[in-house]
């Protein structure tokens, strides 16, 4: 999924005129991708002079603190909410199958895209 690093989008609308899927638009003299439209295909990333259209990939290190932050958060909030520290093992477990669930759900994705090359 692509997105922009406004701290290098200089507001060339470049992105705009290329878009084939008209998804980019300019607020605040930075491009704005429409991710409920976006069709995914690069052509932004490729023909950005400044480099600040991303992938998010990079954001990787930053999801995976706040996926732990949250959990942490949820932890405590249930230790509080049920009056026993006990809940916060509990609610680890739940986040943990909850992740399993995702990464299931992201692997066999992966499995049936691939035989779309096939």
């Amino acid at each position: 999924m692509p997105w922009i690093d406004e701290s290098k989008c200089s507001g060339c609308e470049i992105c705009i005129e290329e878009c084939p899927a008209n998804t980019i638009y300019i607020v605040d003299d930075h491009a704005v991708i429409d991710m409920n439209n976006c069709i995914h295909c690069g052509v932004c990333h490729e023909i950005c002079p400044e480099e600040a259209v991303r992938h998010d990939s990079e954001k990787i290190p930053d999801d995976i603190k706040s996926n732990v932050a949250k959990t942490k958060k949820f932890m405590e909030d249930c230790a509080r909410y049920f009056h026993d520290e006990r809940e916060k093992g509990k609610c680890l477990d739940r986040m943990i199958r909850h992740f399993n669930k995702e990464k299931i759900i992201a692997e066999k994705t992966l499995a049936e895209l691939k035989m779309m090359k096939h």
